[in-house]
């Protein structure tokens, strides 16, 4: 198998090279189970963030980090869902296309998230921005529960994301077109 070597947070990690079509591949990063690199990317997530109120990240990739990040910082998180649950009390949601997911997916935010978020300084975060679908969607359903965005940052920067300036991150993640 096809690995990519990343460095990222002092750590070292083979990374397996995935197609996602017949013209593209990406190296498959995956916190999940990774305790180390979890740990460590959120302590330097930190350094580079702005000053917010509060961590909001989608299911399920983002999870780990945002996490770690409210761990180390003693300030809480949110999670975006992709279904919209029986607890939900008038939730919103929008609609998002990931370069990692073969369908269009919804993010739902439930009414006491929402009331969390309401007038917050509110921190965006996810493992990898890749095309920045879901970055959009998640800055939507922020600013649709009357938060403001404070700060947009990832793990890593897939391909082009990293060219762009309203973003921060520890490294970048190359794409690998055939």
């Amino acid at each position: 198998m096809e690995t990519y070597e990343l460095h990222l947070a002092g750590l070292k990690r083979d990374l397996p090279i995935c197609p996602v079509n017949e013209h593209l591949s990406i190296a498959a990063f995956i916190m999940f189970g990774d305790v180390e690199i979890t740990v460590a990317s959120a302590t330097e997530l930190l350094k580079k963030a702005p000053d917010f109120d509060i961590i909001v990240t989608a299911e399920s990739k983002g999870i780990p980090i945002a996490y770690e990040m409210s761990r180390q910082c003693g300030k809480p998180y949110v999670v975006t869902r992709k279904m919209a649950k029986l607890y939900m009390h008038d939730p919103i949601a929008v609609e998002v296309k990931s370069i990692s997911t073969a369908v269009k997916q919804t993010l739902w935010l439930d009414q006491s998230d929402i009331d969390l978020l309401k007038g917050k300084r509110v921190l965006i975060v996810d493992d990898v921005i890749s095309t920045g679908g879901s970055l959009m969607a998640l800055e939507s359903l922020v600013e649709q529960a009357g938060g403001i965005v404070a700060g947009k940052g990832a793990v890593l920067a897939e391909g082009e994301a990293a060219d762009r300036d309203d973003i921060f991150y520890l490294e970048v993640l190359p794409v690998f077109v055939k």
